[in-house]
């Protein structure tokens, strides 16, 4: 008899709501220590639900291939748990329990282990990135109320570094210069090692090549569109994959009207940030996206036009990926020999 288990999972345990096609359920909590010892219990036929959090990515691993279905539930689209009036584990989890039954749970994707480490890494290297901003526009401020002027670049080379150490002041305000010169180069240091690490293993991701053959994508922003886009094969045509990024407007359609707004920003940030950066400096070799980008900003203004180039290069990104693609010339669109096609 088929066994339906929903999961509602912390940090130190978790209550399991083992519901059969008869109806009839068991409600019983585990220790996380105990993990190995519920994963020995499962069936092959099985299906699990647990909702997405900061624990579930051990939890999935660990029973991942020893049942028939785990599905990962999106929290903020099951409101179900989330607005009910008696929240409780045993309730939660009775609730999980239910309505994968009824196959009525929001899905999340949960991509390999190695893409999920290697979008860690890159969460990591952008925080240390805009932790090292901040300190340079700490620099700066310090500077300037002693009189100096300094531009917030110049503060990228190591020689910068030092003329800062050799800035004509005393006192405190020499002291906290050390300190922020010192973490900088800290930070910078960490920066480097990372991205020798990401560089390393985006490089064995399929369609790394492929993704860097576009100007303006580079070895991080590849590294990172892969890790979040996954299989290919699993969106259907650009528009899942840009509602996938959160690049698409957000729509309200109700009795005769019918209005879209902002882009739903839903998705990983970073790979969305990546696409608004690599599609601006791909359209400074591609005639054809600098022509799309005028031709938007005239219209709608700067902000409106980077996100259509972004939602473009998304296009580009997914033909590329889906196709095999490698350019010889990206800014004439041609591919490589080795492709099936050249100049689309």
């Amino acid at each position: 008899m088929k066994r339906y288990l929903g999961v509602d999972l912390h940090r130190t345990q978790f209550v399991v709501c083992t519901r059969w096609e008869n109806q009839e359920q068991e409600i019983r909590q585990w220790r996380i220590a105990e993990l190995a010892k519920f994963v020995e219990q499962l069936q092959p036929e099985d299906q699990i639900a647990v909702e997405a959090m900061g624990t579930t990515a051990r939890f999935y691993d660990a029973v991942v291939g020893r049942v028939a279905r785990v599905v990962v539930v999106n929290p903020h689209q099951f409101k179900v748990i989330s607005e009910s009036v008696k929240k409780t584990d045993r309730n939660d989890a009775a609730a999980l329990a239910l309505y994968l039954e009824k196959d009525l749970l929001p899905e999340v994707r949960m991509k390999p282990k190695q893409n999920r480490e290697l979008m860690h890494l890159a969460e990591t290297r952008d925080l240390l990135v805009k932790q090292r901003s901040a300190l340079k526009g700490k620099i700066n401020n310090l500077l300037a109320m002693q009189g100096i002027e300094l531009k917030r670049e110049a503060l990228s080379s190591k020689i910068a570094l030092e003329r800062v150490l050799a800035s004509p002041v005393r006192g405190m305000v020499q002291l906290e210069l050390r300190v922020l010169v010192g973490q900088i180069r800290s930070l910078s240091e960490s920066i480097a090692e990372l991205d020798e690490q990401l560089e390393e293993e985006g490089q064995q991701l399929p369609g790394y090549e492929n993704l860097t053959s576009i100007k303006g994508i580079g070895s991080w922003s590849a590294t990172v569109l892969l890790t979040v886009i996954g299989k290919i094969s699993d969106f259907a045509d650009e528009n899942k994959l840009a509602a996938y990024l959160g690049l698409v407007p957000r729509i309200s359609n109700s009795n005769e009207s019918e209005r879209s707004g902002k882009i739903t920003k839903q998705g990983n940030k970073l790979a969305r940030t990546a696409l608004v950066q690599c599609g601006l400096v791909a359209k400074r070799y591609s005639p054809y996206l600098q022509r799309f980008y005028k031709r938007i900003k005239q219209r709608r203004g700067g902000g409106k036009a980077k996100i259509a180039l972004a939602r473009k290069l998304v296009k580009i990104v997914y033909d590329t990926l889906k196709n095999q693609w490698v350019f010889e010339d990206f800014p004439s669109f041609t591919l490589a020999a080795k492709t099936s096609q050249n100049n689309f």
